[in-house]
């Protein structure tokens, strides 16, 4: 996988709030460490990292300004619920409660690869995200005016 992640799945949170990574994908995320990155997107999903794609964005996160409101948020999300998971023998991470609580992620997660990381987003507000995505219109944002498929 060479540290691209790519794909969607939907994984399953157990009772108690454990995700079990899938195994095509549990070498690849752990190839530069024992352990994985969470923390929280603004937009309310979890972010899952190796530890090596991690660091450049916390680094940036720090030097968020600190009195700018959207900034301070930003930060706050990032860095204020960064933790550090080592996944168990049988590859699975806990997500605590307070990560649960801010991507409303209750039992069927999608895991969606971002190419340096994935995104966990609760299964039924994915759908509701991706059919509002979809429903806009067909042209790019700006910046990929000359993006061709």
């Amino acid at each position: 996988m060479s540290g691209a992640f790519h794909g969607a799945t939907v994984v399953t949170l157990d009772a108690k709030g454990r995700l079990a990574i899938p195994t095509r994908l549990r070498d690849a995320l752990l190839a530069s460490a024992r352990h994985l990155v969470l923390s929280a997107h603004p937009e309310g999903c979890v972010l899952l990292y190796p530890p090596s794609a991690w660091e450049p964005v916390r680094e940036k996160a720090e030097s968020f300004p600190s009195f700018h409101p959207q900034a301070s948020w930003w930060k706050r999300l990032l860095l204020g619920f960064e933790e550090h998971v080592v996944p168990d023998g049988s590859g699975r991470i806990l997500v605590s409660g307070a990560l649960r609580q801010h991507a409303k992620l209750e039992r069927d997660v999608m895991m969606v690869g971002q190419g340096a990381y994935f995104e966990l987003w609760d299964s039924g507000l994915w759908n509701a995200k991706l059919a509002q995505a979809l429903s806009g219109p067909a042209t790019p944002p700006p910046g990929m005016e000359d993006f061709s498929l």
